[in-house]
């Protein structure tokens, strides 16, 4: 009455039908169309963004930082510093804030700046607010920044462009007996 044999109840809802076979991915070798030596097709890759900088540092919106910044790299600020600033490029969100001296390659305002600012080029946008000096190679000022400070342009051949190149060595007594 009762014989072993495949049963394909279990995927067929009662209805006696075979499921459907697994799909399988062809091989190398399984495929003659192929050689061996192709590999198999691939979907393309999604856009990647652009690569940023590994030395990039970046003060977070909400962030408070009292102290010196100072390096090689590139310092994005979108909190709050209180201190001196010395890298090659910053730039300053516009939420972020500086206060103190700004000492850079290139420098982009969008935030707010209290102190004096040294750079090679400087560029204040339509959100910046600037309460101080600037020394520059370069400036741009978008319509709709604010600024309340002497600007001096400092080219490479003139006294003042070493300014912006080296920190400046503190004068001993010495030195200014002789001068």
């Amino acid at each position: 009455m009762f014989t072993k044999s495949k049963s394909y109840d279990s995927g067929s809802n009662g209805l006696g039908i075979p499921p459907a076979p697994e799909p399988t991915t062809p091989t190398a070798a399984s495929t003659p169309s192929l050689p061996a030596t192709t590999p198999a097709p691939r979907a393309p890759e999604p856009a990647r963004p652009a690569a940023r900088s590994s030395n990039l540092s970046t003060l977070s919106a909400g962030v408070k930082y009292e102290g010196n910044i100072s390096g090689a790299g590139e310092l994005q600020v979108d909190g709050s510093l209180k201190g001196d600033v010395r890298v090659s490029r910053v730039v300053i969100g516009e939420g972020g804030s500086v206060e103190g001296t700004v000492h850079a390659d290139v420098l982009d305002v969008r935030g707010r700046v209290s102190g004096a600012i040294v750079a090679k080029q400087v560029k204040l946008h339509a959100t910046a607010r600037v309460e101080g000096d600037i020394t520059q190679e370069q400036l741009a000022i978008d319509q709709g920044a604010w600024f309340q400070g002497r600007c001096n342009q400092a080219k490479r051949d003139t006294p003042g462009a070493a300014m912006l190149e080296a920190p400046t060595p503190k004068a001993d007594k010495a030195d200014k007996t002789a001068a």
